[in-house]
């Protein structure tokens, strides 16, 4: 749908958070004498009505009944369509649409790469922006890795290509643009935002639309992912990496086909699923018509991206690791597996999405930390879970009322010995914190280091 045919229509926003603010002002560039609503909550309305917008009405209760009085309503990303009086609305004929459908209505002929999956889509996006610059190429960074994709409407000179990572709450608003991406990429599959979906059936269903639905010309499928590799396609080709048939690891040594490239043991790209998501990159690559081959040794000058298994510094004979983007138990079982073999405190727990810790806790029993520190919403029930194992090893088990607590316990654990502070929650941050990075930053402050320093994410927007 492109922006111009909304003008007079029954149009209202629904959030004002940065993705909100976003399709505000892309509104108004297209619609500038376009009566809007905007729903938001009350401390978010004093900086709405900042504006001074005469033809922006602001209310506070997105009432289904007040929903349902507009034709079009487009809603920020964090707020689920499965929600009663969202679904009440659309079932009075009212049409829901996020700023990533806006945005591929007004470009439909771009060149877009659109990264998903559970875990590890920020570093895929990232990298691949990286690899296709080191090849010369003018190409935008953009998304849900930072940079919504309405604040860049209309960039001059538009890219050659678009990197564009998209969350499980974004993948079904491209199908529904009408827009059909060249090249969607699919890394891996595991429960998460069950609170929003409202169960992992619909996780999962939601995430696939970006390849069921946007119909991608190409589709980069993970050949180790059980959902994904059974996946039939009939409207993509597709394209798949982690196996002998295209880009695959073996140890640690890079392949394409039967053909070795490259060691990648000395990449900064920690923890080998990093290392495989090189392999998307490098098939993504492949599928926009490239040669990716001599672009693989461009990982070397990689700059990881913060709160992602992202090593801030050392004191006291302690590693303190930010890996505060870590939501769900299976991302802090890789965060572990990278530091194995070291002495490891980690910290977990967060906002409880009613997400099952139980492989998590039966992978304890067979090689734990030194420390497992519990803290936040979901802290009890997981200490709960691990208390009978820590009662039968060595772990040293506590539970820590907030991040503060939780380091001084950590630190106490380690003593004299020293080793890694690893915070990888494996659950989101709400409560607490405004967002992932809000955390990663007090972590930072916590153990004595400058939050500034840490936060920059190398590469967004357009270069």
């Amino acid at each position: 749908m492109r922006i111009s045919q909304l003008d007079g229509r029954r149009v209202a926003l629904w959030g004002w958070g940065r993705e909100g603010r976003a399709a505000y002002h892309a509104l108004r560039s297209r619609l500038p004498r376009s009566a809007l609503t905007l729903f938001c909550s009350v401390e978010e309305a004093a900086d709405a009505r900042g504006l001074g917008d005469p033809l922006l009405a602001i209310e506070t209760m997105a009432s289904a009944e007040r929903l349902a009085a507009f034709e079009f309503v487009i809603k920020s990303p964090g707020i689920s369509p499965y929600r009663a009086e969202a679904q009440a609305a659309a079932g009075q004929g009212t049409r829901f649409l996020g700023g990533t459908a806006l945005w591929f209505g007004e470009h439909p002929d771009a060149r877009t790469v659109c990264v998903t999956g559970t875990k590890g889509k920020s570093t895929t996006t990232s990298l691949l922006a990286h690899l296709l610059r080191a090849g010369g190429h003018r190409t935008a960074l953009a998304g849900n890795i930072g940079l919504p994709l309405l604040e860049a409407l209309d960039p001059q000179p538009m890219p050659e290509f678009w990197a564009i990572e998209l969350s499980s709450y974004q993948t079904g608003d491209v199908g529904a643009s009408g827009a059909r991406p060249e090249v969607a990429v699919a890394l891996n599959l595991y429960p998460e935002h069950l609170d929003w979906h409202g169960s992992q059936a619909r996780y999962v269903e939601d995430k696939l639309r970006l390849l069921t639905e946007a119909k991608p010309r190409i589709a980069v499928l993970n050949a180790n992912d059980a959902v994904l590799a059974g996946l039939r396609l009939p409207d993509s080709e597709i394209r798949w990496f982690g196996d002998g048939r295209g880009w695959h690891l073996r140890g640690d040594a890079l392949w394409r086909g039967e053909r070795e490239i490259m060691d990648t043991a000395g990449l900064p790209l920690p923890g080998r699923h990093n290392r495989g998501n090189l392999c998307a990159v490098l098939t993504a690559i492949e599928a926009l018509g490239l040669d990716a081959a001599p672009l693989a040794p461009a990982a070397a000058s990689f700059r990881p991206l913060p709160n992602r298994l992202q090593p801030i510094g050392r004191r006291d004979g302690i590693d303190y690791v930010n890996d505060s983007i870590s939501t769900t138990p299976h991302a802090t079982l890789a965060a572990l597996e990278v530091y194995a073999g070291r002495r490891i405190a980690v910290l977990v727990g967060g906002h409880d999405r009613g997400l099952d810790w139980q492989a998590f806790a039966d992978a304890m029993r067979r090689q734990a930390p030194v420390a497992i520190v519990t803290m936040g919403q979901n802290g009890p029930r997981i200490h709960e879970l691990l208390a009978p194992i820590a009662a039968q090893s060595d772990v040293r088990l506590s539970a820590a009322r907030d991040l503060g607590e939780a380091m001084q316990q950590a630190r106490a654990a380690l003593g004299a010995e020293g080793g890694v502070i690893l915070l990888s929650p494996g659950a989101p941050s709400y409560g607490p914190y405004k967002d992932y990075v809000a955390r990663g930053r007090h972590f930072a402050e916590l153990a004595g280091f400058d939050p500034e320093a840490i936060s920059a994410i190398a590469g967004l927007g357009i270069a």
